[in-house]
């Protein structure tokens, strides 16, 4: 295979011997190894949002309003801007190596094959545990519509279909997903527009700023309260950057993907802070009292919805998050496949991952579903199998996205091989992504930590098991 990083056609052409095989190599689209380019902007902006999720606050809601002390609003704005600078590094990269693969990809054309093998290790427990999240949310969502079918039947059942979306092809899986999408967006209208309607009818249960400045129910506004709840709410973001492994299959070029990145963080944001401003309004109990037990954080949205708007509403929304979450899990699932394709493209990972059918990488996609399904039946039949499964999903995540930054540092400032040095763009930026993903890494849990140091640690052996059988 070619060297890690030849020189590209000015700084958005396609980067010579960056990633092995390209797009459609090995007999064009559709061939052996090739991917097949049909999706547009809206497909990936799709694919980003049923992945994030448009009321992914739902679950943490609770949580960040306790530890904000009430200013959960402005946990969004400020965690908004800190996955910006993750979005704005990820733009930077795709549009010189747009490959498959993702980070796995830029850091290897970066900063070596063995930095991209690390970069697509770490992304790979995020890749494949996130789905199982999504499906054991699922599982549980329907459980407690149906109690008389138990959660692991409904979880193994979202797994089965949309993995058959996801077989039939991205395009087709893309439709069915922009159905779904519509649906949750459309919930959130209602909610939207039910809760204006109760706080004009009514009024508002806390200031008209709280959700900005805290409802002074804990003190003092302290903004090392909402910085700390700021380290949980990045995490609602997660999957946005699952746009950048569709690389291959966009039409268009690469700038499509680097603008579908941007534009679905700006949208993700603009939802979570919306929502969570209306719903803080509505919310009967305070930040203190929240605090106080922490048991009632999880249902905390529901039962300010329960209390203000009424049951239905609280159903309904139930109903979108079953739905929503299966399908967050069908992007999260196409991504993983990815992954798995262009690291056993690469090599570093068995070559059969690389075959594709009439441009559907069906082995990467069915390795992934096996993989998410035994971790989200196990988790589903076991009580406490969710507290497994969160706890260690975001530091893959977070790592990689370390990684990330550190390739647009390597790529434009060290090798030069995007032109002109802009300095804002390729170091200050991507330097200060990198200080806040690092932050969140050390804000997570113990359990957290160890899993991810463990998993780096396999990835390491892994590493160095294969020198000198991977060819350059």
């Amino acid at each position: 295979m070619s060297g890690t990083g030849g020189a590209t056609a000015g700084t958005g052409g396609e980067p010579a011997g960056t990633g092995g095989e390209a797009a459609g190599a090995g007999g064009g689209p559709g061939g052996r190894h090739g991917l097949r380019r049909s999706l547009g902007f809206r497909d990936l902006v799709v694919y980003g949002l049923l992945f994030i999720a448009p009321m992914a606050p739902v679950g943490v809601f609770g949580t960040l309003d306790a530890r904000s002390h009430g200013a959960v609003a402005l946990v969004y704005v400020i965690a908004t801007v800190a996955m910006a600078f993750t979005a704005f590094s990820y733009a930077q990269m795709v549009r010189v190596v747009p490959l498959a693969g993702s980070v796995f990809a830029y850091a290897r054309a970066a900063l070596g094959r063995e930095a991209g093998f690390i970069a697509g290790w770490m992304a790979m427990l995020d890749y494949l545990l996130i789905p199982a999240v999504a499906y054991l949310f699922s599982g549980i969502a329907m459980n407690a519509l149906v109690p008389g079918v138990s959660r692991w039947v409904w979880t193994a059942i979202a797994v089965v279909v949309t993995t058959l979306l996801n077989l039939w092809g991205v395009r087709a899986a893309a439709r069915v997903g922009f159905l779904v999408l519509a649906m949750e967006i459309v919930v959130l209208l209602v909610f939207v527009v039910s809760a204006i309607v109760v706080l004009a009818r009514d009024g508002a249960e806390r200031g008209l700023l709280s959700p900005l400045s805290g409802d002074g129910t804990q003190g003092a506004f302290a903004l090392s309260a909402v910085i700390g709840a700021v380290s949980i709410a990045v995490l609602s973001y997660l999957g946005f950057d699952a746009i950048a492994s569709f690389a291959e299959e966009v039409t268009g070029g690469s700038e499509k993907v680097a603008r579908a990145v941007l534009f679905c963080l700006a949208l993700a944001g603009v939802l979570f802070v919306a929502q969570t401003y209306l719903v803080a309004l509505l919310e009967p109990t305070t930040s203190a009292q929240l605090a106080a037990d922490p048991a009632k954080q999880g249902s905390a949205f529901y039962d300010a919805v329960d209390v203000s708007v009424g049951g239905w509403l609280h159903d309904l929304v139930a109903v979108s998050k079953a739905i929503g979450a299966a399908f967050a899990a069908l992007a999260g699932q196409a991504a993983a496949g990815r992954l798995l394709f262009a690291m056993g493209r690469d090599r570093r990972l068995p070559r059969a991952l690389s075959r594709t059918d009439s441009g559907v990488p069906r082995v990467a996609l069915l390795c992934a579903a096996v993989i998410t399904l035994v971790a989200a039946v196990w988790a589903a039949s076991r009580d406490d199998g969710m507290d497994h499964l969160v706890s260690v999903v975001d530091i893959g995540a977070l790592t990689a996205f370390t990684l990330l930054h550190a390739s647009v540092v390597g790529w434009f400032v060290v090798r030069r091989a995007g032109g002109p040095v802009v300095w804002w763009r390729h170091l200050v930026m991507p330097v200060l992504g990198a200080a806040i993903t690092i932050a969140v890494i050390v804000e997570a849990s113990g359990a957290a930590q160890v899993v991810g140091a463990v998993w780096l640690v396999i990835g390491l052996v892994v590493l160095v098991s294969q020198r000198g059988r991977v060819a350059d």
